[in-house]
């Protein structure tokens, strides 16, 4: 009985020590007026109060929404290519080569390569839009586009990631359920729904649960692609949290910790509504 425990000893410290305790960390530190190099000042619940007349805050937060409800997409996107990947056909190691590929660059070459298909005058999408409107559109300078731009390009990634997990979750699905429906005269949607489907769930858990991650984190493609702009319209909370915390005009490393404990109380809300989701399916079957 002690073995299972020993082995998951350190891989609990680690994570108590680099995830729970930070977390902790960062409440006590939203608690205070601080710049992270002298003393801190406490002022209770007055970064919060701030927080509530903060116009920024308000497109930061909107802005993730617009992330969460479209990077959902992710999901069905991602479970339609498995399900073409998974077929044995001449070439598919080819296929999933190109699918899987996205998925192994950095996102830093995905906020580039995205950048540069946007460019005015010379960007494929630019010049794409040009030809059939006969007007170009800029979406990183266009304050109503510029979020939906920077969303595609981390869709693009995302799709990949949720594809791989469903193939993996495709390879555990038993053979003798797929022919017994396949007898009872089960094929397409019907398939799908009532027999792979509910042998999917552990991946479409874990599916989920690391999009709206993503979503809610994401920092690195507003950085690269838009640095927040333009005037701060694709701002979302981390990128607002990094701004203020961290950045040449921030050092407010209290303000900065409380936009980070809304932005975690955001992400438990989703992740633990959908845990609750499962384990009453689970219990019900």
């Amino acid at each position: 009985m002690l073995a299972p425990w020993l082995f998951l000893a350190p891989g609990a410290l680690m994570f108590a020590f680099y995830v729970i305790a930070p977390v902790f960390q960062s409440m006590s530190i939203s608690l205070y007026d601080w710049d992270g190099i002298g003393t801190a000042q406490w002022i209770g619940i007055g970064n919060y109060a701030e927080l509530i007349d903060d116009e920024a805050f308000y497109v930061s937060l909107k802005n993730n929404i617009i992330w969460l409800a479209l990077y959902m997409l992710a999901i069905p996107a991602g479970l339609m290519i498995a399900i073409f990947l998974n077929q044995t056909v001449w070439g598919i190691r080819v296929y999933k080569s190109l699918f899987f590929f996205p998925f192994v660059i950095s996102q830093v070459v995905v906020g580039l390569m995205f950048s540069w298909f946007y460019a005015p005058n010379f960007g494929l999408f630019y010049k794409l839009i040009e030809a059939l409107t006969g007007q170009g559109v800029a979406i990183l300078a266009e304050e109503n586009l510029v979020t939906y731009g920077i969303i595609a390009a981390g869709l693009w990634p995302q799709i990949a990631y949720v594809m791989i997990l469903y193939l993996t979750g495709l390879n555990n699905v038993a053979p003798d359920q797929i022919e017994a429906a396949r007898l009872d005269g089960a094929k397409g949607w019907k398939m799908l729904w009532h027999v792979i489907l509910p042998q999917l769930r552990p991946a479409t858990f874990i599916a989920v649960v690391v999009t709206v991650i993503g979503a809610l984190r994401s920092f690195d493609l507003v950085s690269i692609m838009t640095d927040g702009g333009p005037f701060g319209s694709s701002r979302v909370l981390s990128f607002y949290m990094y701004e203020q915390a961290l950045s040449e005009y921030g050092f407010r490393m209290g303000y900065g910790a409380a936009i980070a404990v809304v932005l975690f109380a955001i992400m438990m809300v989703f992740i633990s509504g959908f845990i609750w989701k499962m384990w009453r399916d689970e219990k019900e079957h």
